[in-house]
C-alpha cells in the first residue's frame, strides 16, 4: 500500500475521533503474488509497480507510532494456531511466529487480536505461552480472542480451509447431521461460540476479558450469543460532566489503557460520544459472491424467507439477511458475498496451483477439454470460477451432466454454474434436499456459461427472443466493457431454489437478479485476467486475456420445473446451438 494512502486514512480516523487502529499486513498486492521471471528472464512489466515500504505489519505498526506517537492505541493480530502463507501451509506454528508477535509488540502495538478459532485448547497453551514468556513482553497487553460466529455449514468450511483453522472432532459431529437445516445450525453455532466463551473466561486473568467477533456482516447471530452469554452489561445512566471528569482522573494502566470496568471480567467500557472520550489509548473490546462451478447453489444450504407484501419494508430487510446465500442473492444485502477469499476477484487457489491444475492453454480447443474433463468427473477438481473446494462435482450436476458436455463440446459455451429442475421432492432429498426436516422443496433449472460475442449476438440471443422461446425463459448477459443485456426489467428478482416447511413462510434460497449478476460478471471476467497472470508463457497470457475480451457472459433460466417438462431448457439450448452450427456452416459453404 502506497504511504500516501496510509496517510490519508489515519489522518481521516483521527479528524473523525477514531483511536483504536488494527495493523494488518493482509494479503499482498495480487501484482506481487504473480510476480514470476517469464520465459525470458524479464519480470512482467505489470508487477513492476510495488511499493516496498510497507511490507510487513511492523512497518505499519511503527509508522503509525512514529509519526502519531501515543495519539492511536494499535493493534495487531496473532494466530493461536500459528500464521499460515497459502504457500507453506505445513509450517503453520505460534512457536515460529513467535520472533515477529514480539518485535510487533515492542515496535509499538497496544493489544492483539487472534485469528479465529474453535479448538480452545489450541488457545489456551497459546496465551499461557505468551504471558509466560521470558521476555515479558505479553504480560499486560490485552489478548483478544477472534470468533467466528457459525452462520451455516459450508461458510463454515470455506472460511475455516481458507484460514487454515481446525475444527475439533466434536463440533463436527454436531453439525454434520443437521448440515443441510442452517436454522439448526446457527442454534447449534450459537451453543458451540457460547461454550467456547465460557471455557476461555475461566481461564484465570488479572485483565479484563473481551472479544471480538469475525460477524461478516451478519449481526443477528452476534447477538444471541452476547445476549446468552450475558456479555452486555446493564444499561448505565447517561454519566454527567463532572463523573466524566472523575472518570479521566483514573489511574493509567501499562501502555497507557485504562481499565473502566473493574466490576465484571467480562464487561465493556460505557459507550460515551466521541467528544467525552478520554485522551488516552485504549483498545475497543466488542462483544457469496458464492459461485461453485457445477454445483447446486441452494443446499449451501441457505434460505431466504420470501417477503410478505403485508410487513414493513424494515422487516422485510431485517429478515432478509438471516440467510446468507452466498452470490445468488440480492448484492444490496449485507449477507450478499460471504468472503471466500481475502482478495477481490482472486482464484481459489496460488498462481503455482493454477499452472499445476489448468497448465497455460493457448487454444479453445485447450480450454474446452479443461471444461468438458472437469465435468467428466476428471481433473481438473476445480475450475479457476469454482470457490468450492471438493474433489467432486455436486451429486445434482451429474444429473445434467449430458447437458452440460453438449453445451461444452459442441460450440464452446463454457458452463461455469447450473442446476437442474426440482418438482416438490422432501426436503430430507439426499441430493437436493435442503433446510428443515417434512418439507418440500423446488429448483427452476438454469445454467450460466462464457460463450463467443459472436454466438451470442448471431444464434443464441435471436433463439431466446424469438416469440416461440421468450415466454420460457429469463436471460442476462454481460462483459466488463459495459456491455449489459436482459430479458427482464432492472428490478425483477427470479426465485429459482424455494421451499415449503411446516409452520413457516415460503423459503427462498436462491435468486437470480440483475445487481448481483453485474458484480459476478465483474469478477468472472477478472478471473480470466488472473489466471492469465499465473502462467510463465507469453502466448497462453494473450490467448487467456483474448479470451477475456471475445466472450460474454449469460445466465439462462427456464420457468418449466413441473414433472414431464424439465428438460425444456436444454432442448431451448440445444436448438440455439444447432442454430448457431448452421450458419457457421453456411458461412463455409
Amino acid at each position: 500500500m502506497k504511504r500516501k494512502v496510509v496517510d490519508e486514512a489515519l489522518e481521516e480516523a483521527k479528524l473523525l475521533g477514531i483511536r483504536n487502529i488494527l495493523a494488518l499486513r493482509g494479503d499482498p498486492p495480487r501484482e506481487e503474488e504473480y510476480r514470476q521471471d517469464t520465459e525470458d528472464g524479464q519480470v512482467e512489466k505489470e508487477v513492476k509497480q510495488n511499493n516496498e515500504e510497507f511490507v510487513w505489519a511492523i512497518d505499519l505498526v511503527r509508522y503509525i507510532r512514529r509519526k502519531y506517537g501515543d495519539f492511536f492505541c494499535i493493534g495487531a493480530a496473532t494466530y493461536p494456531e500459528g500464521h499460515a502463507d497459502e504457500s507453506h501451509p505445513v509450517e503453520q506454528s505460534y512457536e515460529q511466529d513467535l520472533p515477529y508477535l514480539i518485535e510487533k509488540i515492542q515496535a509499538g502495538a497496544d493489544f492483539l487480536v487472534t485469528q479465529f478459532f474453535f479448538d480452545v485448547n489450541a488457545y489456551t497453551p497459546f496465551e499461557k505461552m505468551l504471558r509466560e514468556h521470558k521476555s515479558g513482553v505479553f504480560q499486560k497487553v490485552p489478548i483478544i480472542p477472534g470468533l467466528l460466529p457459525i452462520q451455516n455449514y459450508q461458510i463454515l468450511k470455506r472460511t475455516t480451509k481458507l484460514a487454515h483453522c481446525r475444527i475439533p472432532p466434536g463440533l463436527l459431529e454436531r453439525l454434520e447431521p443437521i448440515k443441510a437445516d442452517d436454522e439448526r445450525v446457527k442454534r447449534k453455532g450459537i451453543e458451540a461460540i457460547c461454550d467456547i466463551i465460557r471455557e476461555i473466561q475461566a481461564i484465570k486473568s488479572d485483565r479484563p476479558r473481551g472479544f471480538h467477533f469475525y460477524t461478516l456482516n451478519l449481526e443477528k447471530v452476534v447477538g444471541s450469543i452476547l445476549e446468552k452469554c450475558e456479555l452486555i452489561p446493564p444499561l448505565r445512566p447517561i454519566l454527567s460532566d463532572k463523573d466524566l471528569s472523575a472518570i479521566d482522573d483514573l489511574t493509567a494502566k501499562p501502555n497507557g489503557i485504562r481499565d473502566t470496568s473493574s466490576h465484571s471480567p467480562n464487561a465493556v467500557p460505557q459507550l460515551r460520544k466521541p467528544s467525552d472520550l478520554p485522551t488516552s489509548r485504549r483498545p475497543s473490546i466488542s462483544s457469496n459472491h458464492l459461485t461453485t462451478t457445477h454445483r447446486s447453489s441452494s443446499p449451501s444450504h441457505s434460505t431466504h424467507p420470501s417477503t410478505n407484501q403485508t410487513i414493513s419494508t424494515a422487516s422485510r430487510e431485517a429478515t432478509w439477511d438471516d440467510y446468507p446465500n452466498g452470490r445468488f442473492g440480492d448484492a444490496r444485502s449485507p449477507a450478499f458475498g460471504i468472503p471466500t477469499s481475502y482478495s477481490p476477484c482472486s482464484l481459489p487457489c496460488t498462481p503455482a496451483q493454477a499452472r499445476d491444475l489448468w497448465g497455460e492453454p493457448t487454444s479453445p480447443s485447450a480450454i474446452m477439454h479443461l471444461f468438458a474433463s472437469h465435468l467428466s468427473g476428471n481433473s481438473p477438481s476445480q475450475l479457476p470460477w469454482s470457490d468450492d473446494l471438493s474433489p467432486t462435482l455436486s451429486p445434482e450436476t451429474t444429473l445434467i451432466r449430458e447437458h452440460l458436455l453438449a453445451l461444452t463440446t459442441s460450440r464452446n459455451w463454457w458452463t461455469i454454474a447450473s442446476q437442474p429442475a426440482v418438482d416438490g421432492l422432501p426436503s430430507t432429498d439426499p441430493i437436493h434436499g435442503w433446510g428443515p426436516a417434512k418439507g418440500f422443496v423446488f429448483q427452476k433449472p438454469f445454467v450460466e456459461f462464457f460463450c463467443p460475442v459472436s454466438d451470442w449476438h448471431s444464434s443464441l440471443r435471436p433463439h431466446l427472443q424469438s416469440p416461440s422461446i421468450a415466454p420460457e425463459v429469463s436471460y442476462y448477459a454481460g462483459h466488463p466493457s459495459g456491455l449489459f443485456e436482459s430479458s427482464e426489467n432492472s428490478e425483477a428478482v427470479h426465485a429459482v431454489t424455494w421451499g415449503s416447511f411446516l409452520g413457516k413462510e415460503i423459503a427462498t434460497a436462491t435468486m437470480v437478479e440483475e445487481v448481483s449478476f453485474r458484480a459476478w460478471c465483474e469478477e468472472a471476467f477478472g478471473r480470466w485476467e488472473e489466471w492469465a497472470r499465473c502462467c510463465r508463457s507469453g502466448e497462453a497470457r494473450a490467448f487467456l486475456r483474448t479470451c477475456k475480451e471475445g466472450l460474454v457472459l449469460v445466465n439462462v433460466i427456464g420457468h418449466a420445473y413441473k414433472e414431464g417438462e424439465r428438460g425444456r431448457l436444454w432442448e431451448i439450448l440445444k436448438e440455439a446451438a444447432k442454430r448457431e452450427m448452421e450458419r457457421v456452416d453456411g458461412e463455409k459453404g
